[in-house]
């Protein structure tokens, strides 16, 4: 992947069922399968960048990105446990903490974890556009982290709502981030130009598994040549003002652009 150009990789743990409760008790386990990875794959390849998710979606029998106490999100217990994940993961040689909870205010308590536990130069790429979406549904279902009740849709922003966007950059901003996220990207690319006009900081732009999925299926339609439209849908991230993309296609664009040279 590294002799591609490949420079970055986020990962997302896959946990199994009977270490899933209410509580995300796993996910506050320093020594889970998710942080012996970060550590595994950071010894073997120092040099690549590792991107770490903090949320509890994956750790959570309920399947919310946050606790589910009265058929409500608690926000402030959440948060606590997010801050613990943020400094495991950094110990475990995190250079990127990837919080795609969309909880308040947790952006600045991870920032704050952090620089009491001297991770100074571990970098924070927030999550903050993210769209209750139709497009993550292969992603949840790889993952079997779908809600168990109800919906994502009073944490995660509504898809209408276009200036809600600078909002949360700038509070994201504010509370320390040093990236900030649109998801999905190709069908946000307005928000990704927002952004990019509002902030200085990077903006990362998430090709999410629904999007990726859409593209091999319509090349399996023959309805699409996947090659050129997979580069196609990336340039356009690109020329809406990402600075960094996250895609499914990574390795696929980087072995179609190295052929064209």
């Amino acid at each position: 992947m590294q002799d591609l150009g490949i420079k970055a990789c986020a990962l997302f743990p896959n946990i199994l069922p009977e270490k899933k409760d209410s509580n995300a008790t796993e996910a506050k386990n320093l020594n889970n399968f998710y942080n012996e990875a970060i550590q595994s794959i950071k010894e073997q390849f120092p040099e690549l960048l590792i991107i770490a998710d903090v949320a509890l979606d994956p750790y959570s029998s309920d399947g919310h990105d946050g606790l589910v106490r009265n058929n409500k999100i608690d926000n402030d217990a959440t948060i606590e446990i997010l801050c613990n994940m943020a400094l495991n993961q950094a110990k475990a040689g995190a250079d990127i903490i990837a919080p795609s909870d969309m909880m308040d205010g947790r952006v600045g308590a991870i920032r704050q974890t952090l620089e009491d536990a001297l991770f100074t130069d571990t970098l924070i790429m927030s999550y903050t556009a993210k769209y209750a979406s139709a497009f993550y549904q292969p992603f949840r279902d790889a993952l079997n982290s779908a809600p168990k009740k109800g919906d994502k849709k009073t944490y995660q922003m509504s898809p209408p709502n276009r200036k809600e966007a600078l909002k949360e950059a700038m509070l994201d901003e504010d509370e320390g981030a040093d990236i900030l996220m649109v998801k999905p990207a190709s069908l946000y690319t307005d928000i990704i130009r927002d952004l990019a006009e509002s902030t200085s900081l990077p903006i990362a732009a998430y090709h999410v598994s629904g999007e990726y999925s859409m593209l091999k299926a319509g090349a399996e339609k023959n309805v699409i040549t996947y090659e050129e439209a997979l580069i196609e849908t990336l340039v356009s991230i690109k020329r809406a003002g990402a600075s960094m993309i996250l895609s499914y296609g990574a390795i696929d664009a980087c072995m179609i652009l190295g052929a064209k040279k």
